[in-house]
């Protein structure tokens, strides 16, 4: 019987590996194929998406520089995770997804599985619309259901864009986002420079109170993202494909971990000074604990023009993170269901949960927070199993993790999932 008679009669045995061929032999590329950067800055989006300005926003305002420690540890763990995701894609040639769709051979276990990662791109998605919802209601007056609509829709562009004009054309849309949003939540710096002492004693870890443990999983939720762990590696795969053991496989890993620390230094530079920011110029003020509330207080205290920046890049942060909050879905489904949904049907689907909360009437700030406090519960069954996978040498051959590396992912698997199981803690006992 042949591989595919053999998956049609019986839909739950999991795909032959797609890195091999019929003979179960690795198929490679000679050379890597094109430029050797560029993935990371594609998902580094998901770790500047309307989620994070909500969260850091709200941490600054309320708590001032306190959290700043939080967001630290976030994006280097952040950089460690994105790493480990490329490199199980250059070596295996295979998704995250994918590899769990193998491991888990009993139906149960994946569609549970699949589950909780759905619902992590789900809650992204809710965060995408909402936050692009609301700069188009800061911008233009819009309202909020009107305006997921028209942010739902410009996002079905940009991945009609990825179907008909390939990756590359996408990549380079997405990265020039990302240059508007960052223009856009730094401009304020230069007109608000931030306390160096607080920003120093904001590096030491404490909690303040129990909403301060709600706010740092929200941050923690909005940095790992679990939904770009586990995208990460279909775009390495999808970019460089399978790269032969030798010279060009350390070439495309050396360039990779480059890729990986620039697009996440960027990314973790915008959090930081959406945080200070707030902490500089929102500290004390009234009404600041909402985006719209907080953006009126920046363009009073800064003036209109930095508040127009703010709010244009919370909109390309919105339609750059919506695309690949989307994309991720489609990947999880496709590696652990071996279901293809088309991405515009998906995205049509997944724009409907984000719209109904919008008509709520719900603050949209305080969803966007509690949407990353929902990502922070997904990390752990995203790095639990990265981090088994990529030290599985008779999966990775001599691209398994070092024993340093090791001993990081664990401390980093370790460190979330402590701050989740103390957040668990505060909301069981009513804290």
């Amino acid at each position: 019987m042949s591989s595919t008679d053999a998956r049609r009669a019986d839909p739950d045995r999991p795909r032959a590996d797609p890195a091999t061929d019929g003979d179960h032999q690795p198929v490679v590329h000679a050379r890597p194929r094109g430029t050797l950067l560029g993935p990371a800055f594609v998902a580094a989006i998901a770790y500047v998406d309307p989620g994070n300005v909500a969260a850091n926003l709200t941490a600054g305002a309320a708590y001032q520089y306190t959290l700043l420690w939080v967001l630290v540890l976030a994006n280097a763990i952040a950089v460690l995770v994105q790493y480990l995701s490329a490199k199980l894609g250059i070596v295996t040639g295979r998704s995250l997804p994918e590899v769990m769709g193998t491991r888990l051979r009993r139906r149960p276990l994946r569609l549970a599985y699949w589950g909780q990662a759905e619902l992590v791109a789900a809650a992204t998605d809710v965060a995408e619309i909402i936050g692009g919802a609301l700069a188009l209601q800061l911008l233009f007056g819009v309202p909020l259901v009107v305006g997921g609509l028209i942010t739902g829709f410009v996002s079905l562009g940009l991945l009609t864009l990825t179907r008909y004009r390939g990756g590359r054309v996408f990549q380079t849309v997405v990265i020039a986002l990302l240059a508007v949003l960052t223009l856009g939540f730094c401009a304020g710096l230069l007109f608000a420079p931030p306390s160096a002492g607080g920003m120093l004693a904001g590096l030491v870890p404490r909690f303040e109170d129990s909403t301060a443990v709600l706010l740092a999983a929200s941050m923690l939720g909005a940095t790992v993202m679990p939904h770009a762990v586990y995208l990460h590696s279909a775009l390495t795969r999808d970019h460089h494909g399978v790269v032969a053991e030798g010279t060009d496989r350390a070439r495309v890993l050396k360039a990779t971990r480059w890729d990986v620390v620039l697009a996440l230094l960027v990314a973790g530079g915008v959090n930081v000074a959406m945080l200070v920011l707030a902490a500089s110029t929102l500290s004390g003020q009234d009404g600041t604990d909402t985006i719209p509330g907080a953006q009126r207080a920046i363009a009073s205290a800064l003036g209109p023009v930095i508040g127009v920046l703010f709010a244009v890049g919370l909109l390309a942060s919105g339609l750059a993170s919506t695309s690949i909050g989307a994309m991720a879905g489609a990947e999880i489904m496709k590696g652990l269901l071996h279901v293809q949904v088309p991405l515009l049907v998906r995205r049509v689907v997944t724009l409907i949960p984000a719209l109904v909360l919008l008509a709520t009437g719900v603050s949209p700030t305080w969803l966007l927070v509690l949407s990353q406090v929902v990502l922070s519960f997904g990390i752990a069954f995203a790095l639990v199993p990265l981090v088994v996978a990529t030290s599985d040498r008779a999966l990775m051959g001599t691209g398994v993790n070092a024993v340093g590396t090791r001993v990081a992912g664990w401390a980093a698997v370790v460190v979330v999932v402590a701050l989740n199981l103390v957040l668990i803690g505060l909301t069981v006992s009513g804290a």
